[in-house]
């Protein structure tokens, strides 16, 4: 039996935060699909992308296939004191490095907040596509993300475009799911 050939991808674009409102729904289907969810997370996360559209340096970038459906989306903005996100992982480096290691991870970072494609669209670069666009002027010194740990394609695509460990095995509060948190500078290598 051959597996069926994934959807192709027409563009990647910037999106403005009125094009990803406009999006929402399917952007955030996509994301409980690709992280395996329960679909109420949904609900839960609606009121948390709107808000983080409104931070400093947020920026978006999705992906249409032919069809002009969402199959892949990647925001992020800058990082900063106060914000949930960068409070745990703040928590989690002080227990187990040095003051300055925690500060120069943490100061002047774009936080790639999420990264994903529709399942069906996986495995054909896709992923790769939507993270360099992304990150291409995206705002910061470096970037840094979390990631469930473990083999999966995001983690074979993190280590392929230069992304080192700063935290392993955390658990944010919460999930119960240990997370690596990866970061490296920016800009990207070319490809």
């Amino acid at each position: 039996m051959t597996a069926a050939p994934s959807p192709r991808h027409d563009r990647v674009v910037e999106l403005s935060a009125d094009q990803l409102r406009q999006r929402l729904g399917e952007a955030i289907e996509i994301y409980v699909n690709a992280m395996g969810y329960p679909t109420s997370t949904a609900q839960q996360r609606a009121p948390m992308w709107s808000a983080h559209m409104l931070r400093p340096g947020w920026r978006c970038v999705g992906a249409f296939n032919e069809q002009d459906e969402l199959v892949g989306v990647g925001y992020g903005y800058l990082g900063n004191t106060g914000q949930w996100w960068h409070e745990q992982v703040r928590r989690g480096l002080l227990a187990r490095h040095e003051d300055d290691a925690v500060e120069t991870w943490l100061n002047d970072y774009f936080e790639l907040t999420e990264l994903h494609v529709r399942p069906d669209s996986q495995g054909g670069g896709l992923g790769e596509e939507v993270l360099r666009t992304l990150l291409d002027g995206a705002s910061g010194g470096k970037v840094l993300l979390s990631t469930p740990e473990g083999p999966t394609r995001a983690w074979r695509l993190y280590r392929r475009v230069g992304f080192q460990d700063v935290l392993r095995d955390y658990h944010f509060t919460g999930d119960p799911r240990p997370f690596a948190v990866l970061g490296r500078p920016l800009p990207l290598d070319p490809r």
